[in-house]
């Protein structure tokens, strides 16, 4: 899954990332989706160790387009996976009390303890992509951002936080087929609002942004990775896949029982 990664200094184009790409993944469709269960079964497994041996924490952000499949990841990457070490985070308009703080405060009580997932469903870099595009804040102020960031996620990963973030990449035809069937369906209309209609109508000015934002903060210790995302079966298998090869060069290990079971007896 390295072909997806951005390397740190790399200049991210991402009109040259195809959002239809399958190419780490020589089956079909079926093939596909069983290899992501079996990704999933892996990842619950590991997830178990993570928690019972509690020394690492693992921070999954999930940045995209409209429709790109964040949800849709939350729900099929981590399907049956024990939700008493997971945490999802969603970070929409910050209220007047986190306005009144730095913008990273609000973020960095997400962040996981010791032997716990967290995931974000957007995340920080809200702050330097919506304010940027909508002019909410000066330049000098978001220009800013990228080091505060990048020193933010070094100062994680010091503290032994594992960093995976995921650019779920669609196309602009993929999004206005997704949301046409928002409307289309009735149990998905309630996705649907006006709103979405105008960010669409900023699609370039977004892209140009999220180029930026994986050139200037892909590190060695916080790395993005640009998931092709049209085809959601390959998004999971993609991401699945990353998180298990990630999890199991952790070396963990499950702790050591104290006494000698032998001489017990449950009564």
């Amino acid at each position: 899954m390295d072909r997806y990664r951005v390397k740190p200094g790399m200049r991210v184009d991402l009109s040259a990332w195809d959002t239809k790409d399958r190419s780490a993944f020589d089956g079909d469709k079926s093939a596909g989706k069983e290899a992501a269960k079996d990704s999933n079964r892996r990842l619950e497994a590991l997830q178990e160790l993570l928690y019972a041996e509690s020394k690492q924490r693992v921070l999954v952000v999930l940045q995209a387009m409209d429709t790109g499949g964040k949800d849709g990841v939350i729900r099929h990457v981590f399907e049956g996976v024990n939700p008493q070490g997971v945490n999802v985070a969603g970070f929409k308009v910050p209220s007047k009390v986190e306005l009144a703080h730095d913008y990273l405060w609000r973020v960095h009580q997400k962040t996981p303890g010791k032997g716990e997932i967290a995931i974000f469903n957007r995340s920080h870099y809200e702050d330097v992509l919506v304010v940027r595009v909508h002019n909410l804040v000066p330049d000098a102020v978001w220009s800013r951002r990228y080091d505060h960031i990048n020193a933010f996620e070094r100062m994680l990963a010091d503290e032994g936080t594992v960093i995976l973030k995921f650019f779920l990449h669609i196309s602009k035809e993929e999004q206005r087929e997704r949301l046409q069937a928002r409307l289309d369906e009735p149990d998905k209309r309630w996705k649907f609002s006006l709103g979405d209609l105008d960010e669409r109508k900023l699609w370039d000015d977004y892209i140009a942004v999220y180029e930026d934002v994986l050139s200037k903060t892909s590190t060695e210790w916080a790395p993005w990775y640009v998931v092709p995302a049209d085809r959601k079966w390959y998004r999971n298998l993609v991401i699945g896949t990353v998180l298990t090869e990630v999890l199991e060069g952790l070396d963990m290990q499950r702790p050591e029982f104290e006494g000698d079971p032998g001489s017990i007896v449950v009564a």
